[in-house]
């Protein structure tokens, strides 16, 4: 992937006057890890970091040059106004290049399984990220798994599955599960039930409603007569 660098200048500028910083176009962001003594308050070009952010997911590695040093970054926080849809602050991780980390990578599913299309099997996952150790360069952006294993119904993928670089150690529960090729649920169709109605009964009811009918022609009768 392309080295993503950001250019950034220090933040003195703190509390309400942070909201005329972002009406100028400008996001506050800050520096922080064991690495640094204390955290460093940063502003960085809203605009510049929003479209260099948006092709980079959180295991990518993120220059940050700051009084021109460039600083190896993660980022582990974005605060965005959702409403606005623009982002509002950003906490990074400041890393060493030569100390190896921990980080959670995503998963991306990515082939076609024959489970899904000769058998109509569902997929079902349970992970969508797992966690890694390796140097920051070796950080991959996401681990893509061919679903193309998934042959046929019931047939799973695991952790210990995967297949990764040498300079990565895979720190996730090597049984846990990726993804499982399901068989599809099948509605079961109620018949509504017609209760059977024997001779007998049929006969017993038409005699009823002969009966009421008897009774009404009657009720009509005597009415005529009172007139």
């Amino acid at each position: 992937m392309e080295k993503v660098v950001l250019k950034a200048s220090r933040r003195d500028v703190i509390g309400k006057q942070v909201r005329a910083m972002r009406r100028a176009g400008q996001l506050p962001a800050v520096l922080y890890g064991r690495h640094i003594e204390n955290p460093i308050s940063i502003v960085l070009d809203t605009r510049d970091t929003t479209r260099a952010l948006a092709k980079v997911s959180s295991s990518s590695l993120v220059m940050i040059d700051l009084d021109g040093k460039e600083i190896p970054t993660l980022i582990r926080e974005k605060q965005r106004d959702f409403i606005k849809n623009r982002l509002l602050h950003i906490d990074f991780l400041v890393v060493s290049l030569t100390e190896k980390l921990t980080a959670s990578v995503s998963i991306e599913l990515t082939g076609v399984s024959l489970a899904v299309k000769d058998f109509n099997a569902v997929l079902v996952t349970g992970l969508d990220q797992i966690e890694i150790e390796c140097l920051p360069a070796d950080l991959p952006e996401r681990l893509t798994i061919d679903i193309a294993a998934l042959v046929k119904v019931s047939d799973v993928i695991h952790v210990r599955d995967l297949v990764v670089s040498d300079k990565i150690k895979v720190l996730s529960n090597p049984d846990e599960m990726i993804v499982i090729a399901t068989a599809a649920k099948v509605e079961e169709v109620v018949e509504p039930v017609v209760a059977a109605v024997t001779a007998e009964e049929a006969e017993v009811i038409e005699k009823g409603k002969k009966e009421e009918e008897g009774a009404e022609e009657g009720e009509k009768e005597k009415d005529k007569e009172k007139k």
